[in-house]
């Protein structure tokens, strides 16, 4: 930028760079911003967050835009897209204590594969892992397939420090595992989705990598089956690493756009992977079969790392696969008690039958965590509209059947609409309360979660 108020700093009003930060993952309407900054350190966000406080200017934290609800999209012109990617460095690993430190910046994938390396593992793995990043996890909370087992970003996060609205700096959380000292700001920071502070340092736990790991592909007539088998594993007191479901199209979509051998005539599919001491796991797997076949399940067994490597690279094909069947796909992710699933996925397909509309699921059965993705054309107004009325729908079934409208992707711009459908009024109030404390002048992150 030519004449930049913040010197030093990098900062961007060529329309090239607008645009392109201007979207992300989401269906959400993009806006263009009037700035795009990139800093590099904690003093750079401060200065910056400053600066637009001064000049009426929103802030919009970005990491690399893989969200799916709009949480990092621009509302409106007046706006400094704060792009955190430059900040990417791990900062300590403490083997002594099982901390890593990080900047928000850091793809996860890429703190995964230096933490292995190491013989330590950091368990929250969204399905871009290898895009996303530890700030934007933060941000809305991410799970993943292994969230079954080792739980969700925020079980991992022990502190971190922050830029508030008026550009001063907390730091919250510590290095204990334990701390019951006032009012927990980590935890009401993290799934915050921007609104309320911008995280620049985090302080993660990390655990042992396990000593083995073994990879079960459960194929099934009809996906209520499959349903059906996630609780009744779980019920026999077998907690599997993860247990991802896929539904008969998701199948399709994955051989169409990137063949991987997966079974076609399938109904539905069970990738189930167990990990811990090599025996154990193999009598977990013997009763994971045996509970299988009871539902009219078969099991294969991957028999190295490359073949399961194989099938976790289909797992993650699916999102990119669906835009093969159409320009436009709306991405829910809801989730529910596990022993729904199989009356959720019943009233799924017959949504489908009655609209017309192709309905493709998959996600993380072993929590209750469905993807459900209503394939329609944003350019086609009558298909996109009856798109949307599904929406309302999906979400009045996982509400009635005691579940909620967003497992991991939040709420942001496109999900907001709906909020009061989970949350009543006066716990609405309270969050939009705590939300005038932290920015009395609206301008972290404006438009989201409260619409």
């Amino acid at each position: 930028m030519k004449n930049s108020p913040l010197p030093g700093i990098q900062i961007s009003t060529d329309k090239e760079d607008l645009i392109c930060y201007s979207f992300d993952a989401s269906i959400a309407d993009a806006a263009i911003p009037y700035a795009v900054a990139w800093p590099k350190n904690t003093d750079e966000v401060v200065k910056i967050i400053k600066y637009a406080g001064e000049n009426n200017l929103a802030i919009i934290p970005r990491g690399a835009g893989t969200g799916m609800s709009g949480a990092s999209v621009p509302y409106g012109d007046r706006c400094i897209v704060l792009s955190l990617e430059k900040m990417r460095k791990m900062l300590d690993v403490d083997t002594k204590n099982m901390t890593v430190t990080v900047e928000p910046g850091i793809v996860n994938g890429r703190l995964q594969k230096e933490l292995e390396y190491l013989g330590y593992f950091y368990p929250p793995d969204p399905a871009s892992l290898n895009v996303c990043t530890i700030g934007g996890n933060i941000a809305t909370n991410a799970g993943g397939p292994r969230a079954l087992k080792y739980g969700v970003t925020r079980d991992y996060v022990m502190g971190m420090e922050a830029v508030l609205p008026d550009g001063s700096v907390i730091n919250t959380g510590g290095r204990t595992y334990k701390k019951t000292v006032g009012y927990d700001l980590r935890n009401l920071l993290i799934g915050s989705e921007g609104t309320l502070a911008v995280a620049t340092r985090i302080r993660l736990r990390m655990l042992p990598l396990p000593e083995d790991i073994m990879t079960l592909l459960v194929v099934f007539g009809n996906p209520e089956s499959s349903g059906m088998a996630v609780s009744k594993i779980i019920s026999s007191k077998i907690i599997p690493r993860t247990m991802e479901f896929m539904d008969r199209l998701a199948i399709e979509a994955i051989e169409n756009y990137k063949p991987t051998g997966l079974p076609e005539d399938a109904e539905a599919l069970l990738l189930i992977e167990l990990d811990g001491y090599p025996a154990t796991i193999k009598k977990e797997a013997e009763r994971v079969v045996d509970i299988c076949k009871t539902l009219g399940g078969e099991a294969v067994v991957a028999e190295d790392d490359m073949a399961r490597e194989r099938l976790w690279e289909a797992r993650r094909s699916i999102s990119p696969a669906l835009y093969h069947i159409k320009p436009t796909k709306i991405n829910e992710d809801i989730v529910v008690p596990r022993d729904k699933i199989p009356s959720v996925l019943s009233d799924l397909r017959r949504l489908s039958e009655e609209s017309g509309i192709m309905i493709i699921s998959f996600g993380h059965a072993g929590d209750g965590n469905l993807h459900v993705n209503i394939m329609v054309d944003k350019n086609n107004k009558e298909e996109y509209a009856k798109g949307m009325e599904i929406v309302k729908k999906i979400f009045e079934i996982t509400v009635k059947s005691g579940g909620s409208i967003s497992g991991e992707h939040g709420i942001g711009m496109t999900k907001a609409p709906y909020i009061g459908m989970e949350i009543k009024e006066r716990e609405l109030g309270l969050m939009k309360g705590i939300k005038g404390l932290f920015d009395p002048k609206g301008i972290m992150n404006p438009g989201k979660i409260f619409g």
